[in-house]
């Protein structure tokens, strides 16, 4: 058992010695290398932090400024990948060897501290779609994060009665994150209360690589575009009328998305006017 000691002035000045250092501090408290490019970190959560799932902040790392050599904050949007309701804060990013930020980021390790502007902000959330029978979420590689998110928020399953999650990646590996994930979630007592049983019928995941052999290969686009991918879910294609849809993911698979999507008849929403889908504008390093 642990034993509880009461807080004197010497510990309270030990304390206030350990006090972050860096601006806008928060402690890493668990990192995991998914694969030699991707990996996930957990951080505390401000006390005053307010966000929606599906939201990005900024966060980041000291590192010396390139003409003056000076410490300064190297910042990036990360999408949060854990729901609103969660204690810490979870990011999903992958590894670029000259990558500014990410190149120092992926050595974190438990205990460390990054730095988190608490100023939330973005398009992937619910706000932003009119109400719909069928949600897509669109993703290719760490473009799952937001996701992540609106996956383990109950109001997903709330608004709509089917939730559809492509995911698609190089290799078999880089799935993994979104797998474990989504197996979690039969384990979520909060979901379950909301799903019942028919989580299945409600849920439906559907990963692709482009590269290396899988369950399922090629582009979601092109899956889309030969109608495998509405056979395979046994839905009927894209229709303004029923259904929503958020991306995000690499540039060039955002924007030829989004063209996709506009075939359809669907229209861009944001926060200030809710349409039909919407896509996120951040991207990493």
């Amino acid at each position: 058992m642990t034993e509880l000691r009461p807080v004197t002035q010497a510990s309270a000045t030990a304390a206030a010695a350990k006090a972050p250092a860096l601006p806008d501090a928060q402690t890493v408290t668990q990192v995991r290398h998914w694969t030699d490019r991707l990996f996930s970190f957990r951080v505390t959560r401000p006390a005053s932090l307010r966000f929606r799932s599906g939201e990005f902040v900024m966060i980041g790392l000291m590192a010396p400024d390139e003409k003056t050599g000076k410490e300064k904050p190297l910042l990036r949007a990360y999408s949060i990948a854990s729901p609103s309701w969660d204690e810490e804060l979870e990011f999903y990013s992958i590894k670029v060897p000259d990558g500014p930020l990410t190149s120092r980021l992926q050595h974190i390790q438990p205990g460390d501290e990054i730095i988190l502007r608490p100023k939330p902000v973005g398009t992937l959330v619910h706000d932003a779609l009119l109400p719909g029978k069928r949600i897509w979420f669109f993703a290719t590689g760490t473009g799952f994060a937001p996701f992540a998110s609106l996956l383990r928020e109950p109001q997903t399953y709330q608004d709509y009665d089917e939730v559809i999650i492509t995911h698609t990646c190089r290799e078999a590996a880089e799935l993994d994150y979104g797998r474990e994930l989504i197996e979690s979630l039969k384990e979520d007592e909060l979901l379950n209360e909301v799903i019942g049983e028919g989580f299945w019928r409600k849920i439906k995941y559907y990963p692709t690589t482009t590269r290396e052999e899988s369950a399922k290969m090629g582009r979601i686009t092109d899956l889309m575009r030969s109608g495998e991918a509405f056979r395979d879910l046994g839905v009927p294609p894209l229709d303004p009328e029923t259904d929503r849809a958020m991306i995000c993911g690499n540039l060039a698979f955002n924007l030829e998305l989004k063209a996709m999507l506009e075939e359809y008849g669907l229209v861009e929403g944001a926060n200030s006017k809710p349409q039909h889908y919407v896509v996120e504008k951040a991207f990493l390093d």
